[in-house]
């Protein structure tokens, strides 16, 4: 695992796994604002096949506002990218962009309010992905 993502790998098919994502992230306060079919777009631009995966753009207003508040800059790394990948029929990987890797980019201290908005939606995100692999048979990787 990347030191910048956090991820989940559950025993769902692809289409189960995108349907809990947004169910979870609705749960903890993310509404889905983008969305990029990537094997879509893959294969209408290059005409190359991978497997089934989108991109989420999650995003928690308060959250975002709190961020942009703090560091107007850090609207470029919003929101925060959720994918979801089919590694089989019956596997697929959920891994999000993890928001206290925006901290390394900011250089924000502890209690600052930019550590502060970041912990919170990694908390959130972390949730998400933990109930979204809530299968006694999933693997989580949630922690760096």
């Amino acid at each position: 695992m990347a030191a910048y993502t956090m991820r989940v790998t559950t025993p769902h098919p692809y289409e189960l796994a995108v349907t809990a994502v947004r169910t979870e992230l609705a749960e903890a306060g993310f509404g889905v604002i983008t969305e990029i079919d990537l094997a879509a777009t893959l294969k209408a631009k290059l005409d190359v096949d991978v497997a089934p995966q989108v991109i989420l753009g999650a995003c928690r207003p308060q959250l975002a506002h709190q961020a942009v508040q703090a560091d107007p800059s850090i609207a470029a790394l919003l929101p925060c990218n959720v994918v979801v990948r089919a590694v089989d029929q019956d596997t697929t990987v959920v891994e999000a962009f993890d928001p206290e890797a925006m901290i390394d980019f900011t250089h924000a201290t502890d209690g600052d309010p930019l550590h502060l908005v970041a912990a919170d939606a990694r908390r959130r995100l972390a949730t998400a992905l933990e109930a979204v692999a809530a299968h006694e048979s999933s693997t989580q990787e949630v922690g760096h």
